[in-house]
């Protein structure tokens, strides 16, 4: 099989959800000595780019989107174990958690498993973080970016006084903010002062390639 084929099987494995094809994918990628690299970025990673954008634009629902998220998380995790987790190229370091008060994480998660697909570092606060918290976790890793969300009217308050905190303590300007959730809008973002507002996952990388490009 050439390497055309492989990542093509890889893209498709990611797009229909098919496990077996992407474990078959891989373990014949191993035996003919592909790079591994090249076939996350150009195979697997394909895929789960096409279908964040499939989900932004109302092709395709979260139960589809969290099927592949996870079997892009397999996959990676696959290759980051054959290679060793410092061979994997790195473009950045996002921080991201879910606001103080609020739960929810289904929307997070997605965004994790997509950033990190792109090559981009991610540090997943999980649920219920405190505005400090976020704010600590980037000083400790010298993250590049923090994200917040917030799934309920009651938590954003969270994602202001993340952006409060910052500026109190003089760390505004070593990061890029960026926030989501729900009831989340760009007119939030600017009220607050973030640096920009982003409606799913696929915007979510977007924004944060595009913020690395500009880092260069």
């Amino acid at each position: 099989m050439d390497k055309a084929t492989l990542f093509e099987n890889a893209r498709n494995a990611i797009v229909e959800f098919d496990e077996e094809l992407a474990m078959a994918t891989y373990e014949e990628a191993l035996a003919q000595d592909i790079d591994l690299l090249e076939l996350l970025s150009q195979g697997y990673s394909v895929g789960i780019r096409e279908l964040g954008e499939m989900y932004a634009s109302g092709e395709i629902f979260v139960p589809e989107l969290l099927c592949s998220a996870e079997l892009m998380k397999k996959v990676t995790e696959r290759i980051e174990t054959n290679l060793g987790t410092s061979d994997l190229p790195q473009k950045g370091k996002f921080v991201i958690g879910t606001v103080q008060g609020d739960i929810h994480d289904i929307g997070k998660g997605i965004v994790c498993s997509i950033v990190k697909s792109n090559g981009i570092e991610v540090i997943d606060l999980g649920r219920d973080v405190p505005p400090q918290a976020f704010i600590d976790e980037a000083e400790a890793c010298g993250a590049d970016f923090i994200g917040s969300s917030a799934l309920l009217t009651t938590t954003m308050t969270g994602q202001k006084k993340i952006e409060e905190l910052l500026r109190e303590q003089g760390k505004r300007d070593r990061y890029k903010t960026l926030v989501g959730g729900a009831p989340v809008t760009t007119r939030w973002a600017e009220k607050i002062g973030a640096d920009a507002y982003c409606e799913d996952a696929s915007e979510t990388v977007g924004v944060l390639l595009k913020w690395i490009d500009e880092m260069k």
